[in-house]
């Protein structure tokens, strides 16, 4: 790689990294709320709402569409949020009383 290509390069990792901070805050924030709907939930059995994870991936893919995204990346990023969030409640589901 040419010094030109390897400084470009560089400055183009440097972004991403200053973007994955910005994710890092969103997802930070996005557990904050996933928290609030966790404690709402009187069963482990309310964890998986299925009809809502079909309604979040359907607008995921006219939104990737529209703004000019792949939307197999996109789906891919949201359902592995999705499960992850899914291990998450399950891991921390209390019981109520």
């Amino acid at each position: 790689m040419s010094p030109l290509k390897k400084q470009k390069l560089n400055k183009i990792r440097s972004q991403l990294d200053k973007l994955d901070n910005k994710l890092i805050k969103i997802i930070k924030k996005r557990t904050s709320l996933v928290k609030k709907v966790l404690a709402l939930k009187e069963r482990k059995n309310q964890i998986v709402d299925q009809k809502r994870i079909n309604l979040i991936l359907k607008n995921i893919k006219k939104k990737s569409i529209k703004n000019n995204i792949d939307p197999k990346i996109t789906n891919k990023i949201w359902k592995n949020m999705i499960f992850a969030y899914i291990d998450f409640e399950r891991r921390n589901f209390k019981k109520k009383k």
